[in-house]
């Protein structure tokens, strides 16, 4: 989870006759999404470089599309993922880190089981396309300090998987992050890094989707994630993360804390930003 340093085609919009209600998107598999954040939790704590970690980076690299590894130094690894549109040269990276807190007993069931499960049902959900950028999905190793050292170093000490991905796709035309998405009282705000277009499609696919309430862009927030890497290198960015979630590195991030309401709300909405991008 980032330390906080301030407070598939387009689905058609059925009509029903006699009505004036659009028929909202539903093609984000909420249930497997939720069956794969399980799964990560059974495994117990997942610290960058730990048998976990890597048990289940492979599992992620078999069951997504052209799935591969990134090294990252210290023994680490990316897990990358590719679904291929009309034009290679268009990309959008989408990002999530799969490693857990470096704390005894910590699960992580939200931070970031969350982000993961949603990520890895969209790139099993997007087929290739005909039109629309290639979307690269890139499962971040060692966002998380190591153990002993404070949330405040992230920049200088985590954020390893983001600082080696960020070179290879500065091309990318959007990078969107997923982190901290599985929260009950789910309130992904926008952040002082967010791209402003990406912001706006966001809204407009989050009103389609019935989850405006879900991306409230007040209060503006800054936050130190696997975005900034990005960022600095010139990529448009759009991190999804709540800051709000009241079990944050705390022994109660576990099944109990999360919903696979708040998962079926971000996977929808960016599934639907994707879909147009």
């Amino acid at each position: 989870m980032p330390f906080l340093a301030l407070a598939a085609a387009t689905a058609l919009l059925l009509i029903a006759p006699g009505s004036n209600a659009a028929v909202r998107p539903d093609r984000f598999d909420e249930d497997a999404a939720w069956a794969f954040l399980s799964r990560q939790v059974e495994l117990g704590p997942r610290p960058a470089g730990s048998p976990a970690s890597r048990q289940l980076a492979a599992f992620i690299r078999a069951t997504v599309p052209r799935g591969s590894f990134q090294r990252v130094p210290g023994g680490l690894r990316n897990v990358i993922g590719t679904v291929p549109g009309r034009n290679p040269r268009r990309l959008v990276v989408v990002g999530a880190h799969y490693d857990t807190k470096d704390l005894p007993g910590y699960l992580g069931a939200n931070d970031n089981a969350s982000g993961v499960a949603v990520l890895r049902q969209l790139a099993r959900t997007i087929r290739p396309r005909t039109a629309g950028p290639t979307i690269v999905f890139v499962f971040f190793d060692g966002e998380e300090t190591p153990r002993g050292v404070p949330d405040s170093q992230i920049l200088r000490r985590g954020l390893r998987g983001s600082k080696v991905a960020a070179p290879s796709f500065r091309q990318a035309e959007a990078m969107i992050l997923l982190d901290l998405v599985g929260d009950p009282r789910l309130r992904l705000r926008r952040d002082v890094r967010t791209d402003p277009a990406l912001w706006r499609q966001l809204g407009a696919a989050a009103s389609r989707t019935g989850a405006a309430h879900n991306f409230p862009s007040s209060p503006v927030v800054e936050v130190l994630d696997d975005h900034v890497p990005f960022a600095r290198a010139g990529v448009p960015t759009l991190p999804l993360i709540d800051l709000d979630y009241r079990c944050w590195h705390r022994d109660c991030d576990d099944v109990q804390a999360v919903s696979k309401r708040s998962l079926d709300a971000a996977g929808e909405t960016v599934l639907e930003l994707l879909q147009r991008l």
